[in-house]
């Protein structure tokens, strides 16, 4: 009989424990002060994982993708950045979301499935984890698009197609864009603005 292989953790950190949390599990833990932001954690698929550190040119990219995309948000939309999002089972910090604007009812929850156009992760030493771990969760939860502006290979990665829970939760289609692509940023699918890829990787 062959053993049964071990369940395949989250990649993004070490696990501080290995009890799974709930999202409101998790929530309470923040309320009462156990967990605080200097803890630096974030809950994926009900572990505590620890956020990994950002190097300059993460940041740099970080900010010209910022500047970019601000003036090309149609009304209705906002730009937030390592900002918490609440998913079924996690509550991850993406480096960028596009959300439906409202910002009154974000003083009491952070946005949730329902509210994003575009995820994005800026990746290069977590390339490997943005692509498994983030594009599991992400595609569970039905997030539309998904980016990775992946800096090891100066591309960017468009996700598509969620499949929403299962069994093997994907994203039925991946677009890679090189420095001859625009990047075509679509809400509510429409596309609003065009990005020349090369301008990000100049």
């Amino acid at each position: 009989m062959t053993p049964t292989a071990p369940p395949t953790l989250p990649l993004l950190g070490t696990q501080a424990g290995f009890r799974r949390f709930s999202v409101a599990e998790y929530h309470r833990l923040t309320e009462i002060g156990i967990l605080t932001e200097d803890d630096n954690l974030e809950l994926i698929e009900g572990y505590l994982v620890q956020k990994m550190s950002r190097n300059p040119p993460h940041d740099s990219l970080l900010h010209e993708l910022f500047m970019f995309l601000l003036p090309l948000l149609p009304a209705g939309w906002i730009l937030r950045g390592q900002m918490a999002i609440t998913l079924p089972d996690s509550e991850p910090e993406p480096d960028m979301a596009l959300v439906r604007t409202d910002a009154a009812k974000y003083r009491n929850r952070h946005p949730g499935p329902k509210d994003f156009g575009v995820i994005i992760e800026v990746s290069d030493s977590t390339l490997a984890g943005d692509r498994l771990d983030k594009g599991r969760i992400y595609a569970r939860a039905g997030i539309p698009i998904y980016w990775i502006v992946n800096l090891v290979d100066s591309r960017v990665e468009v996700y598509t197609q969620p499949s929403g829970p299962g069994a093997t939760p994907a994203y039925a289609r991946r677009q890679n864009l090189t420095s001859a692509d625009d990047l075509e940023v679509v809400l509510d699918g429409a596309i609003v603005a065009r990005i020349a890829v090369a301008d990000l990787f100049r």
